[in-house]
């Protein structure tokens, strides 16, 4: 279980993912918060988190639910409410994510038969991606809309390279993958043009960095450049430029990417200053208004307490899964050589 010093215990860490679970459905689907909406991208964020702490049944429950409710083309939609499609919309970045997942639960677990179980699943789902990257290497946003948008595509980058780990644990590689994945990789660092212009977004600004396409000088000048833009002291990091609020899910990704590039004090700050947002029983709220101190949006959300999980571990670093944001898609020679 892991701990940050002198900001969170593992008994403070416990609690938030007790806070998650609690919120699962009997389905194994995790809304945003009781009665809220789920998408799945969320959902798996959450389901990574209950496996940080331990609850690995829920956690397969989480993408056992994703296994059943995957559609004829490897995709989901991107909203649901109570278990019915609510925005039938099919989300690159969404179907993505699953490969993210399920490696991160193999690191967990080193079980070799969930893998074997969803690997059609992620196979399924990482072949619709592939099927909606352009010539350029960008991927487009959504099945029949062709545009790409900087921060989906980022995340799907991290994506490829776990399920191309995943391919390659089931003997079953996957070189479309690979090479989907480099033109991906390159159209980030090199072409930032093809992607729709979100600059006010602070997604934009460090996900090039979390999805792992850019690392070393250049991705700590990209932090550097617009810091002082998105980062409020002793309050964490703003979701939009020029709107004065804070959220914690997008403050502990960028702390995030700050692990992966071996800033460890700054990405420990960051994951201290959004402790405002943290209710006694380890659940988070999503934001905070700066002018007014009033919580915006009003809502407990478990992909903001799940953010904080992941970003602990990563800070942690004691066990292979904490792995997955710096290096995506290694990890397992550490989990056979710990024997689990």
């Amino acid at each position: 279980m892991p701990d940050l010093p002198g900001v969170l215990s593992a008994d403070d860490i416990r609690a938030t993912v007790a806070s998650i679970a609690a919120e699962q459905e009997e389905t194994g689907a995790i809304p945003w918060y009781t009665g809220g909406q789920l998408d799945p991208w969320d959902h798996v964020e959450a389901a990574m988190a209950l496996d940080v702490g331990g609850e690995t049944e829920q956690a397969e429950a989480a993408y056992d639910w994703l296994r059943r409710t995957q559609r004829a083309d490897g995709s989901w939609a991107s909203r649901y409410e109570d278990g019915v499609v609510a925005d039938a919309t099919a989300e690159t970045n969404h179907a993505a994510y699953l490969a993210v997942g399920c490696w991160h639960h193999f690191l967990c677990t080193g079980d070799e038969d969930f893998l074997a179980r969803l690997w059609p699943t992620v196979r399924a789902a990482l072949d619709f991606v592939t099927g909606c990257q352009a010539a350029g290497g960008e991927i487009w946003w959504a099945a029949g809309d062709e545009v790409a948008l900087l921060t989906g595509s980022s995340s799907i980058h991290q994506a490829l390279r776990c399920g191309i780990a995943i391919a390659d644990r089931v003997g079953e590689p996957q070189p479309d993958w690979e090479l989907a994945a480099d033109l991906l990789g390159h159209a980030i660092r090199r072409h930032p043009q093809v992607f729709a212009d979100k600059g006010r977004f602070s997604m934009d600004w460090y996900y090039p960095v979390l999805g792992g396409a850019l690392r070393g000088e250049g991705a700590k000048a990209r932090l550097r450049d617009r810091w002082d833009e998105f980062v409020v002291p002793g309050r964490g990091a703003r979701c939009v430029s020029d709107r004065p609020w804070v959220t914690g899910a997008e403050t502990c990704e960028l702390a995030l990417a700050l692990a992966a590039i071996g800033d460890r004090d700054a990405a420990s700050e960051l994951v201290a200053a959004m402790q405002h947002l943290r209710e006694p029983d380890g659940s988070y709220w999503t934001g905070l208004v700066l002018t007014d101190g009033v919580r915006w949006p009003v809502e407990r959300t478990t992909w903001t307490a799940a953010a904080v999980v992941l970003a602990v571990d990563a800070l942690h670093a004691a066990h292979p899964r904490s792995e997955i944001f710096r290096t995506p898609g290694v990890g397992a020679a550490a989990v056979v050589n710990r024997g689990r």
